[in-house]
């Protein structure tokens, strides 16, 4: 949530958007689908790049915490976790 509100506020402020416009381009840049209306102003360009290298960078953050234990517990299910020959300590 905190993501889509930063997303709300820039768009708002850099782009001139009303409410309901800067949400729709904050979620649709969130999620992966890109800007709906035609950006303006150069300062509104600028954190359109700048929110969607940052959600692009949320989302594989986000996605690694959540693999990560499931890759960690699959490696000890296989006992991949060390070197062979090495016994686990």
């Amino acid at each position: 949530m905190g993501s889509l509100w930063i997303g709300v506020l820039g768009y708002h402020e850099f782009e001139g958007m009303d409410t309901t416009d800067a949400f729709l381009n904050a979620a649709m840049i969130l999620s992966g689908m890109g800007p709906v209306q035609p950006l303006q102003t150069e300062a509104g360009k600028l954190f359109a790049g700048c929110y969607a290298l940052y959600s692009g960078m949320v989302f594989i953050a986000v996605a690694g915490t959540l693999v990560l234990p499931f890759l960690h517990r699959l490696l000890h299910h296989f006992h991949l976790d060390h070197p062979r020959g090495e016994s686990p300590d």
